[in-house]
């Protein structure tokens, strides 16, 4: 296996030499050294892995969602052993983390999305990441220890409770779920569903969101996030949801009710009515891992793409594929997609780092849209080659395409994005008009200079009152 990884100029070519050159400036050379252990460990070691994880998983719905393969620990101590462990905390906000920043550990995201074990193997795996960051950001010492150490150490899994049967839960002020306090203790009620993770044995804590003061005037501070232990009596998971047929096993998205859940009052995060604060800080590095991870399956299914049509065996009317001109078409718009959504995130990664989560709002919303469709299309294109082998369990093309549909809903449906980045933009449509109708009025004054009839067309068909305001 090793050197098929040996660059050369028609084959491999490492992960650090890929770096955009734009990227390159913000990446340490420790990041790069990394990057390059990432690529190999994915290539090498969890892609052929992924094999032994499916198998041993099971094939009944008790035993998929009863096990732990064993080679996911085995994985786990080899990435230890690289110092391939926790990349994705970013270096401007947790001790805890690496020390990478969210552009460096977004090209390493990449390599990680081409497997099904790699992020889990390197403890990168959502929903734990983005719940690792909620505590380590704004939990306190004592969730700290009791919750954040195991997380980090990879001993227990989380899952995250946001959305929830009954409302539209694109617009997460619709949420029911109630957290009454009660004494020294809070008590909830309420069911969510898409609960990830909640489905595997490991998963001991559940990050929930739900309304501690429904009649505040301001509706965002209606909201709390409170942690709750998966054993506290009252909580009844109904079943787990498949995408696409797909149940995800042992991770799972669980249908999940609550019925008078009483945990203690220390467990609620960073105060009453902080939830959107938290929520929001959760999402944004969350989707640029997301989006990354996804850049990574748009190049794998490139990758099995092009073996495909080099493939000897496959001849459709006497040529191989890659004879055929629609499909080297096919080929060349993918490689140009992927590369334009990979600067975008890439440029969403620097901006958060320079800033914010909150400072990079339009790049983020650009690229959760962006970057899902990317994605699909160049999975369908690599399904289309296959034929009848691309949507069956022969390749990994079905699943990916699977798992790559669900990104334009997750972490907020793409039609909520749109409409954020819509009215943004529109806001300077104003002040763009403004300078339009300066333009043309001096164009008039230029043209009656030098003595020439004005025909601009967009001036002439004015009302008089309208020419007199420029």
């Amino acid at each position: 296996m090793s050197e098929l990884l040996v660059n050369s100029p028609n084959g491999h070519i490492s992960a650090s030499q890929r770096i955009p050159a734009i990227a390159r400036p913000f990446v340490s050379e420790r990041a790069a050294k990394t990057l390059d252990l990432v690529e190999k460990f994915v290539e090498e070691e969890c892609i052929p892995g992924d094999a032994v994880y499916l198998r041993q998983i099971g094939e009944t719905t008790q035993q998929r969602f009863s096990s732990h393969p064993a080679i996911i620990e085995d994985l786990k101590e080899k990435a230890k052993k690289l110092g391939l462990w926790n990349m994705f905390l970013p270096t401007n906000h947790f001790k805890e983390g690496a020390g990478f920043s969210n552009l460096e550990y977004g090209l390493m995201a990449e390599y990680l999305g081409k497997s099904r074990v790699a992020s889990e193997a390197t403890n990168c795996a959502a929903p734990d990441t983005g719940n690792m960051e909620v505590i380590a950001k704004y939990g306190n010492e004592q969730q700290k220890r009791r919750w954040l150490d195991p997380l980090l150490n990879g001993k227990i899994r989380s899952a995250f409770l946001m959305t929830e049967p009954q409302v539209a839960s694109s617009d997460a002020t619709n949420i029911e779920m109630t957290i009454k306090r009660d004494g020294d203790s809070y008590v909830l009620n309420g069911s969510k569903w898409w609960s990830s993770g909640i489905g595997d044995p490991r998963c001991e804590i559940f990050i929930v969101l739900g309304k501690t003061d429904p009649n505040n005037k301001d509706k965002y501070k209606q909201q709390s996030v409170i942690l709750v232990p998966h054993d506290v009596p009252g909580i009844t998971i109904h079943r787990m949801l498949s995408v696409f047929g797909y149940d995800d096993a042992p991770h799972g998205h669980g249908h999940v009710s609550f019925e008078n859940v009483r945990v203690p009052a220390s467990n609620m995060v960073l105060g009453e009515g902080r939830g959107f604060e938290i929520i929001q800080g959760r999402l944004g590095p969350g989707r640029i891992h997301h989006a990354m991870r996804s850049i990574g399956a748009a190049e794998k299914a490139l990758e099995w793409f092009l073996a495909r049509i080099n493939d000897p065996r496959k001849k459709p009317f006497g040529e191989m594929l890659h004879k055929h001109g629609v499909m080297l078409e096919r080929v060349a718009r993918s490689r140009i997609e992927i590369d334009a959504a990979r600067l975008a995130v890439l440029n969403a990664a620097i901006k958060i780092d320079e800033s914010n989560a909150k400072g990079a709002l339009k790049e983020i919303a650009e690229v959760k849209v962006l970057v899902p469709e990317v994605a699909l299309t160049v999975i369908d294109r690599a399904i289309q080659a296959f034929g009848g082998a691309g949507v069956s369990q022969d390749t990994p093309l079905a699943s990916m395409y699977a798992s790559g549909r669900t990104m334009r809903i997750v972490d907020g449906p793409d039609e909520v994005h749109i409409l954020q980045l819509g009215r943004n933009e529109n806001k300077r449509g104003p002040a763009h008009k403004r300078r339009i109708d300066a333009q043309i009025a001096k164009g008039v004054e230029l043209c009656k200079k030098y003595g020439i009839e004005a025909k601009d067309p967009l001036y002439l068909n004015r009302t008089s009152a309208d020419k007199s305001k420029l």
